[in-house]
């Protein structure tokens, strides 16, 4: 069965007793976790995902995860340094981020994507640790205590996956602890965004990680102290630190890099482990996703790995003068034809996230988008990117009447591969360009078709 099916299923037993938003989210409009992130914005029932979609899906987020990794020997003879300004870091994040370079790639991602027509298309890839939505197993838990979805998922198969524990267990694997050793887990922020409201959900996040059984505590990096040639945090010596600054932060003020330099020391001097080091977030940046979709570099992968840019990369580039090949084989120059189709670009900086510096060509003038461009050419690394027209989504409002949403699909890949589902909706009478948490948009989570052999007990 696909995502279209089941979704039809569901939405015509909802239709039949139209149950109200609040029914549906029962418990997880009073979890703490959830309503600290989420600040009380649920989407009231799951998106939902066939099995066969999925193993396809997954197939490709490894082999996009894969490609993305190799960009520094395919393009740059691998010089890390050069493929870091290429993607639009600094020089002073380039220095820090060339001494924390992990042993390994990290496993850990989540893909942002979109559905249209011709199915899913990549956002942007997340390639780090700070990322939000790894609660989605405890909102598909509460949804699931409604008799009418649990019944709809008994029957059709369907189950989640935990994706805070996919995480203990891709650190764990990262970091070479077992389990059972329960090392002590920082969970650092940077001190501003801790100070400013993320402590509030750490606290909730780590308690959801001491059920567990981690032993993970919230803090930020200004909190650490190190000394005996261990990093401590109070009387608690630090075995990993559970990454969510940013490489962006070290640009917050002159005393940033110092600060974070700290931490980077420590974790090459084998004081700590660090998950996961800030080379990771290379390979976030979208200049990525124009490297793989621009024609030029198509000659570097082989014929598997561009079956799936076609399939999930829309048309990317970098904002630069000359020309570039459309989808149609049509060469333009890039700056006219981004001119003239403003309407179907989507213009965004490099590796800002969350949805920052993001313009829709379509939701501002002429003018403003050419400032925009301008200003792409003279200082701020930016990508174009084909906008993505979503399929919308329906979900019931407080008196049960459906109603149509925009959504934006947050698959989470880790050691294990496929590692759970985050939802985020905006209604569409919104009409909001970017749906994110931080501009308000709802949450949730997803549930997928299950293999036949887990659904049969084989």
């Amino acid at each position: 069965m696909d995502r279209p099916t089941l979704t039809e299923r569901y939405l015509a037993e909802l239709s039949e007793s139209a149950p109200t938003a609040a029914e549906l989210l029962g418990r997880a409009q009073h979890d703490t976790l959830l309503t600290t992130y989420y600040r009380n914005r649920f989407l009231p029932r799951p998106l939902f995902l066939g099995h066969e979609e999925r193993e396809q899906l997954t197939e490709d987020l490894e082999t996009l995860r894969t490609a993305l990794f190799s960009l520094p020997d395919r393009l740059f003879d691998g010089d890390l340094g050069a493929f870091a300004r290429a993607v639009g870091m600094t020089e002073t994040q380039i220095e820090v981020i060339l001494r924390s370079q992990g042993a390994a790639t990290t496993r850990m991602a989540r893909t942002d994507l979109c559905v249209d027509d011709s199915g899913f298309k990549v956002v942007e890839v997340n390639v780090t640790s700070s990322l939000g939505g790894m609660d989605n197993g405890v909102m598909a838990q509460a949804l699931l205590e409604h008799p009418l979805l649990a019944d709809f998922a008994a029957r059709h198969g369907l189950g989640f996956a935990d994706t805070a524990r996919e995480l203990l267990h891709t650190m764990y694997a990262a970091t070479g602890f077992a389990p059972e050793a329960r090392p002590v887990i920082a969970v650092a922020d940077w001190p501003s965004s801790y100070l400013s409201g993320w402590g509030a959900f750490l606290k909730e996040f780590c308690a959801h990680l001491q059920a567990l059984g981690a032993d993970a505590h919230p803090c930020h990096i200004g909190q650490l102290d190190y000394r005996d040639g261990r990093v401590w945090l109070g009387d608690r010596a630090v075995d990993v630190i559970h990454r969510i600054f940013l490489a962006e932060d070290l640009l917050e003020s002159p005393e940033a890099p110092a600060l974070m330099d700290r931490v980077v020391r420590a974790a090459a001097a084998g004081q700590v482990k660090l998950f996961v080091p800030l080379d990771a977030e290379l390979y976030a940046s979208k200049a990525t996703l124009a490297m793989l979709s621009d024609e030029n570099n198509r000659h570097l992968f082989s014929a598997a790995e561009l079956a799936a840019f076609d399939r999930i990369l829309p048309w990317t580039r970098t904002v630069r003068p000359g020309t570039v090949t459309l989808e149609s084989g049509r060469t333009v120059d890039l700056l006219d034809y981004a001119r003239a189709d403003r309407h179907d670009l989507v213009l965004k900086p490099t590796v800002l996230h969350g949805g920052s510096g993001v313009v829709l060509g379509e939701d501002v003038t002429e003018e403003s988008w050419a400032a925009h461009l301008d200003a792409a050419l003279l200082g701020t690394p930016s990508i174009l990117q084909r906008r993505i027209r979503p399929v919308t989504e329906l979900f019931p409002d407080e008196d049960g009447t459906l109603q149509p949403w925009l959504t934006v699909w947050g698959v989470f890949t880790m050691a294990r591969g496929f590692a759970g589902i985050m939802a985020r909706g905006t209604r569409l009478e919104a009409n909001v360009g970017v749906v994110n948490v931080a501009t308000g948009a709802h949450g949730g989570t997803g549930l997928y078709e299950l293999p036949p052999r887990e659904r049969t007990g084989e």
